[in-house]
């Protein structure tokens, strides 16, 4: 069961057996049916989650009410809402399994606690977040300067087989455009392949 968070962190921290096993012990195992909300919005934030399997849309309703989806976390990705999580302010985020799903939940409570007995555990959420932040760059400046074309492009790339797994209006929210755009703009790669 720890075997992909261990192979996750060993990409940014060494640590032996002993002291991987004491940083996995406050993380709590949940399963989530398809449909599940990990997170509502107006909910606090209380957790950070490691998907071990499945997939989860994390999402917001703009002004509209119309779902605008800011990534997908499959397994070996994180999930949570780092804005209530850090700032105990009520989530705008919502996070739902989109298929049966099995996660390592810590709080943030268990987090900080391992701040303070692994120094290098610090270490290894600081490069996370800082590899999240690139992350968040790149999407920010994809959505404002890149075709919907290229997006999609980009969309396959970053979650290669995904797309099978989701609706086309899952992946049309992800890409900020309507599921009749998708369609052309699938037909149109289509035909120039």
């Amino acid at each position: 069961m720890y075997g992909l968070l261990y192979k996750n962190i060993s990409r940014y921290i060494s640590l032996s057996e002993e002291e991987f096993l004491q940083f996995a012990k406050p993380f709590e195992y949940k399963k989530f049916a398809k449909k599940d909300q990990v997170l509502r919005e107006g909910d606090y934030c209380l957790f950070e989650g490691f998907v071990l399997n499945g997939c989860f849309k994390i999402y917001y309703l703009n002004e509209n009410g119309s779902e605008q989806t800011l990534y997908f976390a499959i397994a070996g990705w994180w999930i949570t809402d780092i804005d209530s999580l850090i700032n105990h302010v009520p989530s705008i985020l919502n996070i739902e399994a989109l298929e049966d799903s099995e996660v390592l939940m810590i709080s943030k409570k268990e987090k900080e606690r391992l701040y303070e007995t692994m120094p290098q555990i610090e270490k290894l959420f600081r490069m996370m977040n800082q590899q999240s932040s690139v992350a968040l760059q790149r999407r920010i400046l994809s959505l404002t300067g890149k075709t919907a074309d290229k997006r999609y492009l980009e969309f396959l790339e970053k979650y290669p087989g995904l797309e099978q797994r989701l609706t086309q209006q899952q992946v049309a929210s992800y890409l900020g455009i309507t599921h009749e755009f998708l369609s052309k703009i699938r037909k149109k790669i289509a035909f120039e392949k």
